[in-house]
């Protein structure tokens, strides 16, 4: 079985290294930024002075077109009329007009209000009138995200130890897959499926192996994940083409269409998919496999017929704590969108049938399939393998030892 295993990953690993060097693309290629969106020039920059103001002095609050103030537009455009707004000063920080200060407007129904020593990010457009280039876009938030990340970094290592450091580098490495293979390949005009099986592939292989040693029990958790990916792959491909989606469906995926025309935005979606499945699927393999070699080592003699009844017991309720955490996951990442659906009063099957919900309903529908279908193929060739080991003489030695001391133990009983 190891020999089995072996013949199969050795080409398996060989072909991805060949796939990453064909596909490596060098960068994204250059275009001119549109100033839309996250394609824009940034700075980063400093509220030095916040005033309050009357919004009619400074002309910050308009009229309807019809003036009728009964709708919700009138009616907010009445009460910023009436309202004090503030004229926040801020100061470039970064780039070439470093030390350049400029005034913002902010209107009192704004979700966002500017304060004092505030650290925010501008977009800089350098065709517009001088007075006009610069606007606040966001706040900076990289202190308190570099802080959580540095909690999170120390809570593995406290508790994962060794394991947690590698856990932590491969996590590195996965990123570093992503943003200089993955992405780039794309945006150079590769087949995303393509990129997307081998940059996923190539993850799983650092990772697993990294985190978890180079042995059997390692590779069979790898060829699970394998087997599940393809199944993944084959039942998106076919549904997302069945169901017409575009991938194509909010601001963010237009602009990259608009940038890039020949882009395969449905392939792309098919993509995010398979690598969107990947960690759960990672997750799942290997907790079965240990489960398996666990149950082996407790009883030395259960065959693999047994080892795989006891594993898929422990998969079942594996099965179903993983299907529910993705379909919680995907609805709430599309809460607000879910919420909007819900003030419409839309019925459920006007609000599955949009394209926007449409697409994480197959998105989590296919990697749930692939998950559940991950567990008694991952158990099933973790039972084989397991079955066949041959305990060497000094185990043999150490099992006879056992035996006889619990024979020893009834017979004085």
């Amino acid at each position: 079985m190891r020999k089995v295993i072996a013949a199969i990953l050795i080409p398996f690993t060989a072909a991805v290294v060949v796939g990453l060097v064909v596909l490596w693309p060098g960068g994204a290629p250059p275009h001119k930024h549109t100033g839309v969106g996250f394609d824009q020039q940034t700075q980063q920059a400093t509220v030095t002075r916040v005033v309050e103001v009357s919004c009619k002095a400074v002309n910050a609050s308009g009229e309807t077109p019809t003036g009728d103030t009964s709708t919700a537009e009138g009616n907010s455009a009445q009460q910023e009329a009436n309202g004090t707004c503030h004229q926040a000063t801020i100061r470039v920080d970064t780039g070439k007009d470093k030390g350049r200060t400029f005034t913002e407007i902010v209107q009192p129904d704004q979700a966002r209000q500017l304060h004092q020593g505030e650290q925010v990010v501008t977009a800089y457009e350098p065709s517009a009138p001088r007075d006009l280039q610069y606007s606040v876009t966001d706040v900076n938030r990289h202190l308190p995200l570099g802080l959580l990340a540095g909690i999170f970094a120390l809570a593995v290592v406290v508790v994962g130890r060794l394991r947690g450091v590698m856990a932590l580098v491969a996590l590195a490495i996965s990123f570093l897959v992503l943003n200089f293979f993955i992405l780039p390949a794309v945006l150079q005009g590769a087949n995303p499926l393509l990129v997307a099986v081998v940059g996923s592939s190539a993850i799983m292989l650092i990772a697993l192996y990294m985190c978890h040693g180079l042995s059997a029990r390692t590779s069979v958790a790898v060829l699970g994940t394998l087997a599940s990916l393809a199944l993944i792959g084959i039942l998106g491909s076919a549904f997302i083409g069945w169901a017409a989606l575009t991938g194509n469906t909010d601001d963010q995926t237009g602009l990259i269409h608009g940038l890039y025309p020949k882009l395969d935005m449905s392939g792309l979606l098919l993509a995010g998919v398979i690598i969107g499945s990947l960690g759960v699927l990672d997750d799942v393999t290997v907790t079965q496999t240990s489960a398996v070699w666990e149950l082996h080592e407790a009883n030395p003699t259960m065959g693999w017929r047994g080892l795989y009844r006891a594993g898929i017991r422990i998969g079942r309720d594996h099965i179903a704590s993983v299907v529910n955490t993705l379909v919680l996951a995907y609805a709430g990442a599309a809460l607000p969108l879910l919420l909007l659906f819900s003030i419409a009063q839309s019925g459920v099957v006007t609000v599955a049938n949009s394209e926007l919900v449409a697409e994480e309903i197959v998105r989590t529908l296919v990697g749930s399939i692939g998950l559940v279908a991950s567990v008694p193929v991952t158990t099933l060739l973790a039972a084989l393998v397991v079955a066949t080991d041959r305990p060497g003489p000094e185990r043999e030695t150490t099992t006879a030892g056992a035996a006889a001391g619990r024979g020893g133990r009834r017979r004085k009983r």
